[in-house]
């Protein structure tokens, strides 16, 4: 059974997420985009959990089920604010638990150290090493993942609040921490160039439901049935994980260096040069992942460790749409494209994965449109990178740029 599988999203009661983001929403999207399966996001939340009980039925399995037949895994992201070895630390960690009653013990648990009634995604001063026991304490079927691992700010290898290993983090609970999530600027073939042998997934982090967020990352497994037991067994061994769907690490609001508001973007070679400061302000700049890669990396670009799984860089059919009819992402010419499109062809995945080029264009599909779609699949679309939390901008492909018939 193939799973296409985004677990790490929120709810409305996130900070800067969309009002309309409900578990019915969701689903509907998520069924649009091509998902089988959806975290529940900030379930800890006294409102959030209400609308879980209300919308979502628990099978023996520790699947939460919608009435529609729709999948979602009881999920959320807790954010860990701390000193430790003489510096600020910020950690963002996924945290996915096998039910109801464990999901309760886990409020209970948050409860005893603070608020959980203010945002979605909590913030708590506890040491990542002893978050990780004591939940383990709780129940060893919780399964915790550092979020988007690169980024500066609340990844755990970031360069602004980060560490420089797994074991430097969780000390003598290393070996509880089974997979690392990749976020959008970065890329498995990055992360394995740091030999820390860990399982790489890839979610979207998504705080709203649209087609261009949510499942811009995700995963894809490959289990005898959907349960919450194979699903984390898969994650914990690698068996089971086929593939990842990751957005070009160029996309990312934190691939390059620079300063947004002095408009001042470079690679790592170039921070380099400059000692890490920006040429406008003379001030350090926003280290972004490349660099973060650069510094730490053990090994040289096209290593694959021994956990190395197939992955696609895509990006989103509305980012390609837009860049064919210049127009934004969210106008209602895209989306009128969009709707076309996928009335044709079931799901977004099936356009961005699976049909070929010759049947695109047999339905009638723009010929520039169906060439972006091929050179997305085959990842040769060019990106101006992303840096200090500017996303990064697709390129229109010179007219001799080619791809495949596939």
């Amino acid at each position: 059974m193939e799973i296409i599988a985004d677990l790490q999203v929120h709810s409305k009661h996130s900070r800067a997420t969309s009002k309309d983001l409900s578990l019915s929403n969701l689903e509907k999207w998520g069924k649009i985009k091509g998902l089988n399966l959806i975290g529940t996001g900030d379930f800890q939340h006294p409102k959030h959990r209400l609308e879980i009980d209300e919308y979502l039925r628990e099978d023996e399995k520790g699947i939460l089920w919608s009435d529609e037949g729709f999948a979602f895994l009881w999920q959320s992201e807790i954010s860990l604010m701390y000193s430790d070895k003489g510096k600020r630390r910020a950690v963002h960690l996924l945290v996915f638990v096998p039910n109801h009653e464990v999901a309760d013990k886990f409020t209970n648990y948050l409860k005893s150290k603070g608020r959980i009634d203010y945002d979605g995604r909590p913030i708590f001063g506890i040491k990542a090493r002893d978050f990780v026991k004591d939940l383990k304490d709780i129940d060893e079927r919780i399964e915790i993942i550092p979020a988007h691992c690169m980024t500066p700010w609340f990844g755990i290898f970031g360069s602004d609040s980060g560490y420089d290993s797994l074991k430097e983090c969780f000390e003598d609970q290393t070996d509880k921490i089974c997979a690392v999530e990749s976020g959008m600027s970065a890329d498995p073939e990055m992360i394995w160039r740091m030999k820390q042998n860990i399982h790489v997934v890839s979610f979207s982090d998504a705080h709203s439901f649209w087609p261009w967020r949510i499942g811009r990352e995700a995963t894809i497994f490959d289990v005898e049935e959907l349960s919450y037991g194979n699903i984390m067994k898969a994650i914990r061994t690698g068996e089971g994980i086929k593939a990842t769907i990751e957005t070009p690490p160029e996309y990312g609001k934190y691939h390059w260096d620079g300063h947004r508001n002095c408009n001042f973007s470079c690679n790592s070679n170039e921070t380099k040069k400059l000692n890490g400061l920006c040429p406008v302000c003379k001030k350090n700049m926003t280290i972004g992942v490349e660099s973060r890669i650069d510094l730490l990396a053990k090994e040289k670009e096209g290593y694959k460790d021994k956990f190395h799984k197939p992955f696609f860089k895509l990006l989103p059919l509305h980012e390609l749409i837009s860049l064919n009819i210049s127009s934004p992402i969210e106008s209602a010419k895209t989306w009128r494209v969009y709707n076309e499109i996928i009335n044709k062809f079931e799901n977004e995945f099936n356009v961005l994965l699976n049909i070929n080029k010759i049947d695109l264009l047999k339905e009638g599909i723009d010929e520039r449109l169906v060439q972006l779609i091929m050179l997305s699949r085959e990842g040769k679309l060019k990106v101006k990178a992303g840096y200090d939390g500017e996303y990064g901008v697709v390129q229109m492909p010179k007219t001799d740029e080619t791809t495949s018939s596939t």
